[in-house]
């Protein structure tokens, strides 16, 4: 992990510096602050605006921090202390041209046991993030190596988290096809086979980078399961229309007025990214089996 933020901007070492004093003052048990995300990475958008789909938009990259505590606290109340640190912070400056602040909290016990069984959120913050304060008196796990009853009982974790959120986004979407709302129906659409695709590449490996491109998600996922392709088989020129839509429905379906999608094209997909959940549910379950039999 890095521990020196000399490669931002001047300005934005004072601001992170702020936030760990209010931090501080308010959470006299922290024990690290952890900065994570896009300006641990070096890939933050400090300014940007742009006209797409027929909206002018701004964009700017959030303060991703990971406020890590000797002992665990009810959400309500290191929500309301964080919020305190949060609003100091905000107290004389634009909101409008000033990033976010996104706070997590875990206490240490969690955060190094999540690590040593390679949850890959936090072993990617281990990796990437930069320590902007440590009390010393703890150490950051190591990620071990899992054996298979972990790695089984892991990549059941993770089936049932991704595999449940994919079916509640088709509930959606089929409650909002009966309302005739297609647009909002394309986007849960898109977001059930996000969380399918996901299911797949998470149980296969335990890992998987944030992104929500289904190209690229259905890329890696066939990679382990080839019959997965059978749900978008892009072999005809309407195959390809129904998946760039669905691929389109992340952003347009929420921003642009000009996005059209009909009754016929939610007919159409439905069917597929049903099909989808049940080639993931199948892949799954037998990757699973796989893991429990090396366990034998």
């Amino acid at each position: 992990m890095k521990k020196s933020i000399a490669y931002l901007p001047k300005k934005k070492q004072e601001e992170l510096k702020s936030i760990v004093r209010y931090v501080l003052e308010e959470l006299p048990d922290c024990e690290m602050i952890i900065l994570y995300g896009s300006y641990a990475r070096n890939t933050y958008v400090d300014y940007d605006q742009r006209g797409e789909y027929g909206v002018r938009t701004c964009f700017m990259s959030d303060y991703d921090i990971l406020v890590v505590t000797k002992r665990g606290y009810p959400g309500y109340i290191i929500g309301h202390i964080l919020h305190k640190a949060s609003d100091r912070f905000y107290q004389y400056k634009n909101l409008a041209v000033s990033p976010s602040i996104q706070f997590i909290n875990e206490s240490i016990q969690d955060l190094n046991r999540a690590i040593d069984r390679g949850r890959y959120f936090y072993t990617d913050i281990k990796k990437d993030g930069v320590m902007l304060y440590d009390s010393g008196n703890y150490k950051l796990a190591r990620r071990r190596k899992l054996n298979y009853k972990e790695i089984r009982d892991m990549a059941q974790e993770y089936f049932d988290d991704k595999y449940s959120s994919a079916n509640e986004f088709l509930l959606g979407a089929n409650f909002y096809f009966s309302q005739e709302l297609y647009k909002k129906a394309s986007f849960l659409l898109h977001q059930a086979c996000e969380n399918y695709y996901l299911g797949v590449i998470l149980t296969c490996t335990l890992y998987t980078s944030k992104e929500h491109n289904l190209d690229s998600l259905s890329g890696k996922a066939k990679a382990f399961y080839l019959d997965i392709a059978a749900a978008f088989p892009r072999d005809t020129e309407e195959e390809k229309r129904l998946s760039q839509l669905l691929i389109d429905s992340y952003i347009q379906s929420r921003y642009s007025m000009e996005f059209i999608v009909t009754r016929e094209d939610i007919e159409a997909l439905l069917p597929k990214v049903k099909l989808l959940g049940e080639l993931t549910k199948r892949c799954c379950e037998d990757r699973i089996k796989e893991y429990e039999a090396m366990i034998k």
